[in-house]
């Protein structure tokens, strides 16, 4: 997990998990627009996982 990527987490979580796929970038679109705390947890999770 880059710098870049976490701090793209932070800033905009759509944006950081534009290549793992469409669900991804879906259901960490809509937990951001519910807030941003989830959005951003949600993204992080996705970023750090090693298996995808």
């Amino acid at each position: 997990m880059s710098f870049w990527r976490v701090l793209l987490s932070i800033i905009c979580p759509p944006l950081a998990v534009l290549d793992k796929g469409c669900g991804s970038i879906l259901i960490t679109f809509l937990l951001w627009l519910c807030g941003w705390v989830p959005g951003v947890i949600a993204a992080l999770v996705i970023v750090n996982n090693p298996n995808r």
